[in-house]
């Protein structure tokens, strides 16, 4: 617990860590914006426009920018302590090594908990309310039939702070966590999504974005993603990203020198 109170306090006397985090929360006015924005223009629409009229799941589309936030706090929580040479102390405390990682986990996977499932049904509910009926009722479906996608893509947020940390770990490199952190949300999807069948079916069915929509069984029909993965292979898959990066992290962190 004494470490875990440390890494803490480490993250919360940082004062990047605090812009992260509201940088996170903007997506809920960002996604206010853009359905007060979308719902006047509906409003201003004749009816056969508005019959046609469709708008995106906001806390869908926007949840990844607390993903990304929160991923870059994963790597600034170990990349930080390498680039100031801290590492040493934390690691002369806690000679064993091990329990530094799995404090830092810890923590910046309850921040990751706690931001996502704020943003997440932050945006909904506010959307929800902005929109009302408009677009098709694409906000008029009952909540319990929502919650479980608006659970699983919350859970998405830690799973990209705890990748973030296994990444830092992992190559000691700012930069090159976040790039990698950026390539997973934004370019290889685009490049399986442009890749002849069955590859690009088969890929994005695997990328991180699709999995919390193929644990809940949502349609995907009209994205880059696949969808061939059962929700209990979908569950194991998102957990790898969050595991496997620290666990292989947490070895090499054993075997190099600080």
């Amino acid at each position: 617990m004494h470490v875990i109170a440390s890494e803490w306090l480490k993250v919360r006397s940082v004062r990047s860590s605090h812009l992260i985090l509201i940088l996170s929360l903007g997506a809920i006015l960002l996604g206010v914006g853009l359905a007060w924005m979308a719902s006047g223009m509906y409003d201003s629409a004749p009816p056969a426009q508005q019959s046609r009229a469709r708008l995106a799941k906001l806390e869908e589309v926007l949840i990844v920018v607390p993903q990304l936030c929160l991923g870059v706090l994963g790597v600034l929580a170990i990349t930080s302590e390498y680039a100031t040479g801290t590492i040493r102390a934390s690691l002369t405390v806690v000679p064993r090594r091990w329990p530094v990682l799995t404090a830092k986990a810890t923590v910046v996977g309850a921040l990751g908990l706690l931001t996502g499932a704020t943003t997440v049904f932050g945006t909904y509910f506010l959307c929800r309310w902005v929109v009302g009926d408009r677009f098709a009722g694409v906000y008029t479906a009952p909540f319990l039939d929502k919650l479980p996608t608006l659970i699983t893509t919350g859970l998405s947020v830690a799973v990209f702070a705890l990748l973030g940390l296994g990444l830092g770990v992992i190559l000691r490199s700012t930069a090159g966590a976040i790039t990698i952190l950026v390539g997973l949300v934004y370019v290889i999807p685009m490049i399986v999504g442009n890749l002849p069948e069955p590859w690009s079916e088969l890929l994005g069915s695997v990328m991180i974005g699709s999995l919390p929509r193929q644990i809940t069984g949502d349609d995907l029909t009209y994205t880059v993603y696949g969808s061939l993965l059962a929700p209990a292979a979908a569950a194991t898959a998102l957990t790898a990203y969050a595991l496997l990066p620290v666990l292989a992290g947490a070895w090499l962190l054993r075997r190099r020198d600080a």
